[in-house]
């Protein structure tokens, strides 16, 4: 980020106060080989644990059951699955022998070490925009972990789309490069959220409509999106599906937390929160809520609609949903969808609920789904599965019937749907996630 030389050096060492990163000594750093840490400046390495949990690295370069940061995870795309890379300093199948000018035109234009370009599912359309100094401190983190040697899958793409050249072709029309810019209109809190969003975050990725080639709209960078498998909800100000409704401190607490009140994290966001966002400073979560609050509302940003009309009640889908929510939802929701504080959230008034697609609350009543486990909410409640109790078509209406009970409204759902999104998960039913 483009501040001052001093201020940026008093944010930085306040992200890694007892605090942030909680970080005493060299031994407490995760995963990392008390004989490598020559690798870098021990304040080096701190910030760069810092920063690699702002971008959520350990999450995509971790297999299921696999050794952190190794690769090997399965990253599910519209044109096929691509798998992770090893970031260890492993010097044959991991990033030992990279320099860190190696790394930043990895970071910066999705190239690697050997000059082959890399597939867009690795967010460098967005990690262009953090600061030289900051990706130089996240490689002299990655350079203190235990090498591991790893060799990920194969990618599954149909050919062309199995050569690297094409993506040339890709950056070509919809990389900018760049590191990111203050706006002199704004607030320093302000950029500071716009730089962790737009950059490292990479929100976008997920929270953001995407083109048939895969790029991000850029004229709707925050009004919802797909990502693996699910939908994103809108980060903008619509009142009915987005953040319209949501405070400051709401955004804030669902950060460090998983929930506020108001939504409960499912899917892959759950995910970035514990293994991301809950690390982040309360002046960074602080600074992200400032940002996000300031973005506009409305049809033009969110692709939902504050003015839908719900279903009527007497409609034969919206009453065979109500049946089977009383019989399988009620005991902890409870009757007005109201949820249980501190337990289960709320369904009433919900924004990822009443989203413009319903792929994440099928997948939530599908496979299950387990609360963030946080140093502010350490419980990891779970929901169990649906799918070996509930058939398509019955999922369809509960799910209609969640998206428009209690004054929510949003779109009715089609058991085709259903059965698409189950079979695309590939879980036989009764997995808690």
């Amino acid at each position: 980020m483009n501040l001052p030389g001093a201020f940026q050096r008093m944010m930085l060492t306040a992200a890694l106060g007892a605090a942030g990163c909680g970080l005493v000594a060299a031994q407490s750093l995760p995963g990392t080989s008390p004989a490598r840490l020559s690798a870098g400046p021990y304040t080096d390495i701190q910030r760069g644990l810092y920063l690699v949990r702002a971008g959520d690295c350990r999450s995509c370069h971790t297999a299921p059951n696999g050794q952190p940061f190794a690769g090997g995870r399965a990253v599910p795309t519209p044109f096929g699955t691509i798998y992770s890379t090893n970031i260890t300093p492993d010097a044959e199948t991991g990033i030992g022998q990279w320099t860190d000018a190696d790394f930043l035109r990895a970071m910066h234009h999705g190239i690697d070490r050997e000059g082959r370009q890399l597939y867009p599912a690795f967010p460098y359309p967005w990690y262009t925009k953090v600061a030289p100094d900051d990706v130089a401190a996240i490689k002299a983190y990655l350079d203190t972990l235990e090498p591991v040697r790893s060799l990920p899958r194969d990618n599954e793409l149909p050919w062309p789309l199995n050569m690297r050249t094409p993506v040339a072709a890709w950056d070509w029309l919809f990389l900018d490069t760049g590191v990111y810019q203050d706006n002199p209109q704004k607030s320093d809190a302000w950029n500071r959220g716009a730089y962790l969003v737009e950059g490292l975050g990479h929100c976008s990725a997920c929270h953001g409509d995407k083109n048939l080639l895969g790029a991000t709209d850029k004229d709707h960078p925050f009004g919802g999106g797909y990502a693996e498998n699910v939908f994103a909800p809108s980060l903008t100000g619509g009142t009915r599906d987005g953040l319209g409704a949501w405070s400051e401190d709401d955004i804030v607490r669902f950060l460090k937390t998983g929930s506020n009140g108001r939504e409960s994290a499912a899917g892959p966001m759950a995910e970035v929160v514990e293994m991301s966002t809950q690390y982040l400073t309360e002046a960074d979560l602080r600074a992200i809520a400032t940002y996000l609050k300031d973005l506009p509302g409305g049809a033009s940003q969110s692709r939902g609609d504050d003015s839908r009309t719900a279903l009527a009640s007497d409609d034969s889908r919206m009453q065979h949903g109500a049946a089977l929510y009383y019989d399988n939802c009620r005991a902890c929701h409870m009757d007005g969808g109201t949820g249980q504080p501190q337990a289960f959230p709320p369904l009433k008034d919900s924004s990822s609920i009443q989203a413009e697609h319903a792929d994440t609350l099928i997948d939530v009543i599908l496979n299950g789904a387990r609360k963030p486990v946080t140093d502010g909410d350490f419980t990891g409640l779970q929901m169990p599965g649906f799918a070996a109790r509930l058939d398509d078509g019955e999922i369809a209406d509960l799910v209609t019937y969640v998206r428009n009970g209690w004054g929510n409204s949003a779109g009715a759902v089609s058991s085709d749907t259903v059965a698409q999104l189950r079979s695309d998960t590939r879980h036989g039913g009764g997995d808690v996630r």
